[in-house]
């Protein structure tokens, strides 16, 4: 073909020709974002973006009452959100029944008292890490224990699943190290 009609059908062709050579150079990322942006929008759409993690809790240890003292002891458990969300420790109960409270110790210079609480506060990537001076788990009237002994507890949260776990019997000063 020559004249005009060929010059015509010569343009149409070169620019698809450029056309196909955007398309197979733009093509796999512009397909590639789309994927992504969709699996993402799918991700989100069924709770994975923003969503709390389970907290994670290892042994812990419980205070053995000393003889003639208060009859009371405390137990300590470190507490790691490894989530986004930050999340409450809510109530604690232990195999021997009874009451268990959760109990902040609040400093006024070099004395201090301390004050049952409604949750204890685990952030979001931290953790709540209970000490003799910070916060614990207060009990009541606990039946004769021994050192050594391992004494099951469960741990409710608010935002994941409530955790059984152990705490081992300590004499008072035998914290040695982290457990």
């Amino acid at each position: 073909m020559s004249g005009p009609v060929g010059g015509v059908v010569g343009a149409v062709t070169a620019g698809r020709s450029r056309a196909a050579e955007r398309l197979r150079v733009a093509g796999p990322p512009v397909a590639a974002a789309a994927v992504a942006l969709a699996l993402l929008s799918g991700w989100t759409a069924v709770g994975g973006a923003g969503t709390a993690r389970p907290v994670e809790v290892g042994p812990g240890w419980l205070l053995l009452p000393t003889a003639g003292g208060v009859p009371a002891t405390a137990a300590f458990f470190t507490v790691r959100n490894p989530g986004d969300i930050p999340d409450e420790l809510t109530g604690a109960d232990w195999e021997f029944g009874g009451r268990v409270t959760l109990k902040r110790h609040l400093h006024q210079g070099a004395a201090g008292r301390w004050e049952p609480v409604e949750a204890l506060p685990v952030p979001e990537r931290g953790e709540l890490a209970m000490s003799p001076e910070d916060a614990d788990l207060m009990i009541i009237n606990p039946p004769p224990l021994k050192v050594g002994q391992w004494v099951e507890f469960t741990l409710s949260f608010r935002n994941s699943p409530q955790l059984r776990v152990k705490a081992e019997v300590l004499p008072p000063g035998g914290r040695r190290g982290s457990r």
